[in-house]
């Protein structure tokens, strides 16, 4: 069975990474990169180098750039521009929602499909169907090659507002790091009672999956607007953390991260929502300290 044509722009270790993971899949891979000799593996497992950007662009449909920044993006193409028409461009190149809206115009402009992308995952997991890969933009582009940017890991539309991969990648990153800092206090804590790590984790993990139970159920109370403390109430929450912090200060661990969440809490009860969920306190980041109100007109 014959195989979609990819190229590939960039080959640091995500670009080569990608490019490997098509060439394994048996797609005719044609790679580009700066400096040419971050081919040489490549070239040695089948792909196809290209000696420029714009003979890298017309050995295939399906272009996949992954590069530094956005301006490298455009840095690449804008000499080639004229060469995209008819072709479908896949950016997994990390920037901002807006880069990749306008972006997304840019293609249009010059007669290409776009698909803006995320890669939830770190270079050894291209490849693995546990891998989240984030894709939104043209409709027509996704279903196109659904099965092509598959073997990369789970393909997953978002939309065709080219920005909301970016805007889903940046949230949940903020979301990894928030978990890593949360688990990395609950270890030290922990640990300062002999508790090793190996033996924290697994518990800590399964907790995570109740964790998010919570967090589908408060989903729909943010999207409604409603926040019913049917489950745990602010207050309760607020007082339950002063254990935390007292735990910590007796083994000398940093106490900032839970001392912000007191914060948020304390704040919501002043203000009088002790007797909501904690799904309360999303109101507490839409306003954030020193954020300007919108400019209505009025």
């Amino acid at each position: 069975m014959s195989r979609e044509s990819v190229t590939v722009l960039g080959l640091g270790q995500m670009g080569s990474a990608l490019a490997d993971a098509f060439l394994a899949a048996g797609h005719p891979t044609t790679v580009w990169n700066r400096t040419p000799a971050k081919a040489d593996a490549l070239a040695a497992r089948g792909a196809r180098r290209a000696a420029t950007v714009a003979e890298a662009v017309e050995a295939s449909d399906l272009v996949v750039v992954c590069v530094l920044d956005y301006p490298a993006v455009r840095g690449l193409l804008d000499p080639v521009a004229g060469r995209l028409a008819g072709r479908t461009l896949v950016n997994v190149t990390s920037g901002s929602p807006e880069q990749a809206r306008e972006t997304a115009a840019w293609a249009a402009g010059h007669g290409a499909r776009y698909l803006d992308g995320g890669i939830m995952t770190t270079p050894p997991g291209v490849g693995s169907r546990d891998s989240m890969f984030l894709y939104s933009g043209s409709p027509e582009a996704f279903a196109a090659y659904r099965e092509t940017l598959a073997v990369l890991g789970d393909p997953i539309a978002l939309g065709e507002d080219a920005g909301l991969a970016s805007l889903y990648d940046t949230g949940l990153l903020g979301l990894m790091w928030s978990v890593f800092g949360g688990w990395l206090h609950a270890t030290a804590l922990a640990g300062a009672d002999g508790v090793a790590a190996r033996a924290f984790t697994p518990v800590a993990v399964r907790w995570l999956s109740t964790v998010g139970l919570f967090m589908e159920r408060y989903a729909g109370q943010i999207d409604d607007g409603a926040y019913p403390g049917d489950d745990a109430t602010i207050d309760v929450q607020l007082a339950a953390i002063e254990h935390l912090l007292h735990a910590g200060r007796a083994r000398g661990v940093d106490g900032r991260l839970p001392e912000l969440h007191r914060e948020l809490m304390a704040k919501a009860v002043a203000e009088g929502y002790g007797g909501d969920s904690y799904g309360r306190l999303i109101e507490a980041f839409r306003r954030a300290p020193g954020r300007e109100e919108p400019d209505t007109g009025v």
